[in-house]
């Protein structure tokens, strides 16, 4: 039976609930998100995309964002769920994989399983000390397409989750651009060799992944057909 074929039939008898993470100061209304709802849409397939920055993004935290993203799945109808996680999403996709058994699949696009950690090279010792100094620092954010700020509790409350070290027994794939300057594609084959079921996708693209839409669209659609 062909792939789309046996996913609309899945369709008819229980709903495949897939939720898309956003990444930091990204929002539900990415390029990214957007281009996977439509063709998901067509399938039958509603996305879901919870809004990480609300109520506000000063606040936000990895804490909060699990606690959202757990409401989220507690709220949809009985069945699977396959997390969509990009760049800071695909973390949390990592850690609620530990944490809820409902999350059947993993498709992780630029996961970024090193954020906020100490000697991340997009946080140097210098602009730490001033987060930690000011208590907040300003980061553009491209869902808004203006800096916002955020309070340096984001960092102090990032060092209790360790991303490398979560259990994660579901079916992973991961997409990964060759060309990221956000996300160490070493890091991520770390994690990937560390767990035989997850498969990583090497790309020759930067951090957004815009050019290989296509193709993580084939696999986002073969991965919700393939439900736990």
């Amino acid at each position: 039976m062909p792939l789309l074929s046996g996913l609309q039939d899945a369709v008819v008898n229980e709903a495949p609930q897939v939720v898309y993470l956003h990444g930091f100061a990204s929002s539900p209304q990415s390029s990214k998100a957007g281009y996977l709802a439509e063709r998901l849409l067509a399938c039958g397939v509603a996305l879901r995309r919870p809004d990480f920055n609300a109520p506000d993004f000063s606040t936000l935290t990895m804490t909060r964002m699990l606690a959202q993203l757990e409401a989220e799945v507690s709220g949809l109808p009985p069945g699977p769920v396959t997390l969509v996680g990009s760049s800071l999403g695909g973390t949390l996709a990592v850690l609620a994989a530990d944490r809820l058994p409902r999350v059947s699949n993993l498709v992780l696009l630029a996961p970024a399983v090193m954020f906020a950690k100490p000697g991340h090279h997009l946080l140097p010792p210098e602009r730490m000390e001033a987060w930690k100094r000011e208590g907040r620092m300003a980061f553009f954010h491209y869902g808004f397409g203006v800096e916002r700020f955020l309070d340096v509790a984001f960092y102090e409350d990032s060092l209790q989750y360790e991303p490398m070290d979560a259990v994660v027994a579901q079916p992973t794939w991961i997409y990964q651009g060759l060309r990221d300057a956000s996300v160490d594609y070493r890091t991520v084959e770390q994690f990937a060799r560390q767990r035989p079921h997850v498969r990583l996708t090497a790309l020759d693209d930067d951090h957004s992944l815009a050019e290989s839409l296509p193709l993580i669209w084939e696999g986002v659609r073969a991965m919700v057909g393939r439900r736990r």
